[in-house]
């Protein structure tokens, strides 16, 4: 390429670096505000106060009194369908479906836990989103419930659960047993009959009791047991184990002996009874997600004011289009094994259960109900069902109607919910429906306004979704902009090119835009105090208006840039939007491999052909390193196959020492080549005996850390304790092994291989199984990386005799930097992957908090949860320390410079940052909500990541010299 133009030499002047010194900071800013944007965005509280119990106008109270019995986790296939035998587990509960009263199934939204699931049942509405700030056990906010609404309420249960409803109700009697006592170690099944011990021992203390007794007689009363048994026993044993399935009958007697103790002790035939679930378990043992077998319980309702049952025959539906919670559809069949296709199912959402209780004893529904009175369990008359069914509806109407208030009251501009504007009219025809006994109608009405209601609540409570989300969103577009300006302005020849076109404009015209921007921000602030939004608001507003000013203040050089950019060849700008295309598909793939891991071993099988072809056609590479990064690719594909939870096996650990040694000696061999391309990585070496000697020593080291490794191993399998002589060992050799590749050679594939062998030990030592042998295939990519960009250099500069005699004798070791092209782009892109698939190629999210103890076992044996924590994460960054090291390594062969490539970094990143902002959960398990926040979180912290980490690689690679074909080159400081 002889007639090719020399790139033009790239300066940082001291007003660049200021700028940049502002840019970061303000990048630093701008994502720790807009990371807290989710929180008033995806995970703020449905709930309002303020509003007027609505008591529903039925001609009496269906039952005096409600018995709820919540088996905590119980499944809804293995309370239904009959054991090994053809027996069934639930013999009682059965013989209230066939005889006495109604079934279904109900679906539980996730999260699937305890706190949650009974907030549904008993409250009646789902996951308070703001819970994700508090954890399971603690409530964001007071919230109503039928034990509120009630007279009084007598509970006994877990510590966990009743308290949560009862502690601070001043008109409840309740009971919990110590933690203690949820041992898993034990059958949990004693747990159930302390419970019922409970109650029935206050019923027997009231004999004797007059007060006790009066209370117990009075109406609206409520009695809650809470039945742990199953949930414990899930936990411990699984839910297909004998203790599970046994623990299933402990709950039906329960259950019988529940409604014969009432029975005989109030003699009234007023006493209604509810028996459900919070949640269910998963063959694994755990619950949280959307599986049916998490959100499938059972629901059983019996006594006064429940229908009997009705017989018919099953036929098959057709899908009406209507989803629970969990996304299943309406009439699904029921599975043949449970016998009961002869008996109506009617199936509801777990919410639904709470205006059922209180419509039984004539309760208002509670105030932060969303769940849909479900009508076909009640023995009312049809002018009572109606009534009732109102009641509900204006319960949810008046949730409604609290926050369109707030809203308004707030709203400079207020937008109402089109569809209920005229509310009132359609409850007038409701009211003389009912009035003509029009019942059929007015319930139709009814159920109408009452989903119009609910689809009102999410109207406002998404309400400021949209300003937020362009807000934010406007802001990250406008930092991308003001990262691709910078780059542009100080990393590439746009500027010298334009300056000969066009006059710079004046000073004061910059002045008039950052006074407008700062009239813009006043206007902005002003609107936001009227409408009373929260402080945030302002600093999302601020930010963004901000950096748009700057690209407005900017908009003379956009405008000479976008001519330029018209005015260049057909080919450069089909190049330009073929690079910027493939970038953007690269980083759709990155964002869709947080979610499947198995993805990059596509990525590295394709990887590995196209390096390889690139190689030894388009870069006219040597055909070894062509089939060397083939190879080092597939190799490494093999490890994203593997589980995350890594299996201990420290046999390939000590094998990884081995393969380790072997790589090095490679390397070293290869140092001593001073042909072609490797002339970029090698430097005639002065100091040979000194490398000598320190390669020995990076050896030695590595091999006493695989001995130190099956040292510990064979301790550990004998249980004995680590001896205090191999722990300091162990300390020793990770401390002074890092510290060696700071006197190593300058020259890049033996700092590079110094850098590799002085992590090694450290990492064989917090290693327990592949991931050691991981550590081995990724700095073999790497290195392929590394080579094939010195050879892709050494084939695009010229050939004259000169330069090759020049580097012959290794007297020319530095550099200019040159300007930033399109062609540099790859550079970013594929350090993106690597630093990825630093992290994904050994584990995910999840892997993270189920780590093997047995990690820090060589460094610590006494349980410290805070060193524990910090080598943990310390083996986590190692990987991450060689590619930036490769990464800056690179910047130095290519003659690059390093902090526009970090720009780009940081350019690429927030492009992945936008697409998970927008996938952010505020449903599901608890593990998909936070994994979709630490998916925004920790992509939005990489402009402080990788800054952090170029810093501390800067250590090693800060005194890094590259050989130039180029004489009339310099070294770089």
């Amino acid at each position: 390429m002889a007639g090719r133009p020399r790139p033009q030499a790239h300066s940082s002047s001291a007003s660049t670096r200021r700028r940049e010194r502002w840019l970061v900071v303000l990048g630093i800013v701008l994502h720790a505000v807009y990371m807290l944007s989710i929180f008033d965005i995806y995970f703020k509280s449905p709930i309002v106060h303020g509003m007027a119990p609505v008591p529903p106008r039925l001609s009496a109270p269906p039952a005096k009194r409600l018995v709820l019995l919540v088996a905590d986790g119980l499944r809804a296939d293995k309370f239904f369908e009959p054991d090994e035998r053809g027996r069934y587990r639930a013999p009682f509960l059965r013989g209230v479906i066939e005889e006495k009263g109604r079934w279904g199934v109900s679906h539980a939204r996730p999260p699937t836990e305890s706190r949650p699931g009974h907030v549904a049942i008993i409250a009646g509405f789902y996951e308070d989103p703001s819970a994700v700030t508090k954890g399971w056990k603690a409530n964001p906010v007071e919230f109503d419930s039928v034990f509120n609404q009630s007279r009084h309420t007598i509970s006994f249960g877990s510590p966990d659960i009743v308290p949560i409803f009862c502690s601070s109700l001043p008109h409840s009697t309740w009971g919990s047993y110590p933690h203690e006592y949820e041992d898993f170690a034990t059958d949990a099944s004693f747990l159930d009959h302390w419970s019922f011990d409970q109650f029935e021992g206050l019923l027997n203390r009231s004999l004797d009791d007059v007060k006790l007794r009066q209370l117990l007689l009075q109406d609206k009363l409520v009695i809650f047991l809470h039945l742990l048994g199953c949930d414990s026993n899930g936990h411990a044993h699984r839910p297909y184990s004998s203790i599970y399935l046994n623990n299933v009958k402990v709950v039906d007697e329960i259950a019988e002996r529940m409604y014969n103790l009432m029975e005989s002790y109030f003699n009234d035939n007023r006493t209604a009874y509810v028996f459900t679930a919070d949640h269910g378990m998963s063959d694994k043992g755990s619950h949280g997600d959307g599986h049916p077998s998490n959100t499938d319980t059972p629901l059983v309702a019996w006594g006064a004011g429940i229908r009997s049952p009705k017989f018919l025959a099953y036929t098959d539906k057709p899908d009406d289009g209507f989803r629970f919670v969990d996304d299943h559809r309406h009439d699904m069949p029921t599975p043949q094994n449970w016998a009961l296709e002869g008996f109506e199912r009617v199936d509801v959402n777990q919410a639904d259960i709470a205006p059922l209780m209180a419509t039984l004893v004539g309760l208002p529904c509670p105030l932060n109900s969303v769940g849909n009175l479900p009508s076909h369990y009640l023995k009312l008359s049809k002018s009572d069902e109606v009534e009732a069914v109102l009641a509900n509806t204006k319960q949810i109407l008046n949730q409604f109607l609290r926050k369109s208030e707030q809203k308004q009251s707030s709203s400079l501009y207020f937008k109402p919910f089109k569809p209920l504007v005229n509310y009132s009219s359609v409850l007038d025809r409701i009211e003389d429906l009912i009035s003509a006994r029009d019942y059929k109608t007015a319930m139709k009405y009814s159920e109408e306004l009452r989903s119009m209601a609910l689809a009102g609540l999410h109207y406002f409570q998404t309400y400021d979704w949209f300003m937020l989300m362009t807000t934010v969103t406007l802001g990250y577009i406008g930092w991308m902009a003001n990262l691709i300006l910078h780059v542009l302005q100080s990393y590439t020849t746009f500027p010298a090119n334009l300056l000969k076109r066009t006059q710079v404009y004046p000073k004061n015209t910059s002045m008039k835009v950052y006074i407008g921007g700062c009239l813009f921000m006043g206007l902005s602030s002003i609107i936001l105090l009227l409408e009373k939004s929260p402080p945030l608001y302002h600093a999302y507003v601020f930010v963004t208006i901000f950096l748009w000013t700057r690209i407005v203040q900017n908009y003379e050089f956009m405008k000479s840039a976008w001519r330029e950019l018209f005015n260049m060849p057909f080919k450069y700008n089909m190049n330009l939007l073929i690079s910027s295309v493939a970038a953007l598909l690269i980083l759709e793939f990155l964002v869709m491999s947080f979610f499947d891991r198995k993805l990059y071993t596509w990525c590295f099988l394709a990887l590995g052909i196209l390096a390889s072809v690139c190689g030894a056609f388009s870069i006219e590479a040597s055909p070894a390193v062509a089939i060397y990064t083939w190879l080092a690719c597939w190799f490494l594909s093999v490890f994203t196959l593997m589980p995350a939870e890594i299996p201990e096996n420290n046999n390939l650990v000590i094998f990884s020492g081995a393969l380790i040694i072997l790589i090095a000696m490679a390397s070293r061999w290869a140092t001593i080549n001073t042909t072609t391309f490797w002339l970029y990585l090698n430097r005639a070496n002065k100091q040979a005996p000194k490398s000598s000697k320190l390669f020995f020593v990076q050896v030695i080291l590595i091999s006493v850390s695989s001995i130190m490794v099956w040292l510990t191993t064979s301790h550990r399998s004998q249980h004995k304790e680590l001896h205090p002589l191999h722990q300091l060992i162990n300390w020793c050799v990770a401390g002074f092994a890092m510290a060696l590749p700071l006197f190593s050679p300058c020259s890049v594939l033996s700092r590079l291989t110094s850098i590799f062998l002085g992590f090694a030990p450290p990492f064989l030592l917090l290693s327990i199984g592949y991931e050691a042998v991981f550590y081995s295939a990724f700095a073999l990519v790497l290195m392929g990386w590394t080579f094939l960009e010195s050879a892709n250099l050494y084939c695009s500069e010229g050939s004259n005799s000169s330069c090759h005699s020049g580097l012959a004798d290794g007297s020319v070791y530095g550099y200019d930097e040159r300007c930033l092209q399109l062609s540099d782009l790859r550079i970013p892109l594929l350090f993106m992957i690597l630093f990825n698939v630093a992290f994904f190629g050994t584990g995910n999210f999840a892997s993270i908090a189920s780590f093997e103890i047995s990690s820090v076992y060589r460094f610590i044996t006494i349980f410290s949860p805070f060193l524990m924590t910090a080598l943990l994460i310390f083996k986590l960054f190692i990987p991450y320390m060689l590619v930036i090291c490769t990464f800056s390594a690179i910047t130095k062969i290519v003659r690059i410079p390093r902090i526009g490539c970090y720009f780009l970094v940081i350019l690429l990143s927030d492009v992945m940052t936008i697409h998970f902002f927008f996938l952010v959960q505020n449903t599901g398990s608890w593990m998909e909500i936070g994994n979709s926040i630490s998916h925004f979180g920790i992509v939005s912290a990489q402009v402080v990541f990788v800054l952090l980490l170029f810093a501390l690689t800067n250590i090693y690679t800060k005194d890094i010299e590259v050989s130039s074909r180029q004489l009339t080159s310099r070294k770089f400081m």
